[in-house]
């Protein structure tokens, strides 16, 4: 016996209705599989967030034993993220000092040359041309702000418990201090491991700041897709500063 039209029309019917299912379970799946991508990729490597606030005055060392900070073990990293992908680079210090006084830090300061920045996570010519990008105008406009700073105005022992989440957890220390960037200053607050004594002092952090709080915006626009950068960029240092580093640079 035949089978009834209806009953095939009703067979392809069902038929294209799984298989439209099945293809729009693999487009949902393929879409949050991109966005969790887009999600991850966009976002700072994880660590504390160092908020920027008003600047803060830097109040006097008098009587302090100043320790001079050694610029060739020290040194300033940086990690930038987009959709597609991320680029780490380096700054190098080009002066700075520690006041201390009785086994704490209490004051100091350290000068960024920004002209030796150095992107290191592509080959040559991506590098170079990254750097000399991110040394225009359109970031960090080197040509007029050859150096960046940072002010301390506070060193504390333990870790502040007004922070929400600290996820550098054997941090020693609290610091507080002026960041200035592109002639902007703006005061943050972070975790620090501290090593200390009244003739040499290092000194590890690890943090996040927005960019867009000291007027580097470029990029950060989400409807330039795969072209937006994250306003939030990863700050990490270690600082070596002794009274030897002092006589040595005095020698010289």
């Amino acid at each position: 016996m035949d089978t009834p039209k209806c009953y095939k029309e009703m067979k392809i019917l069902t038929f294209a209705f799984h298989n439209k299912k099945i293809f729009m379970k693999k487009v949902l799946l393929s879409i949050a599989a991109a966005s969790a991508m887009f999600a991850s990729c966009q976002d700072a490597p994880k660590a504390d967030t160092a908020t920027a606030t008003d600047a803060q005055a830097v109040a006097a060392t008098n009587g302090a034993t100043e320790l001079m900070v050694d610029v060739a073990q020290t040194k300033v990293e940086f990690v930038g993220t987009k959709p597609v992908g991320k680029h780490h680079g380096v700054f190098m210090i080009k002066e700075g000092t520690l006041a201390v006084e009785a086994g704490t830090i209490k004051g100091g300061s350290f000068v960024i040359d920004m002209n030796t920045m150095k992107v290191d996570d592509q080959d040559s010519i991506g590098n170079a041309q990254l750097a000399g990008h991110l040394m225009s105008p359109d970031f960090f406009d080197v040509a007029n702000h050859a150096t960046a700073r940072f002010d301390i105005t506070s060193v504390v022992a333990g870790i502040d418990t007004a922070m929400k989440e600290v996820i550098m957890t054997d941090a020693t220390h609290t610091i507080t201090g002026n960041l200035t960037l592109k002639g902007v200053s703006k005061s943050i607050t972070f975790p620090a491991k501290v090593s200390l004594n009244d003739a040499a002092a290092t000194a590890d952090a690890n943090f996040n700041i927005d960019r867009t709080q000291w007027g580097l915006s470029y990029g950060n626009d989400k409807s330039l897709k795969d072209k937006f950068i994250s306003p939030m960029v990863n700050i990490s240092f270690h600082l070596v500063a002794s009274r030897a580093t002092a006589a040595t640079t005095a020698a010289n």
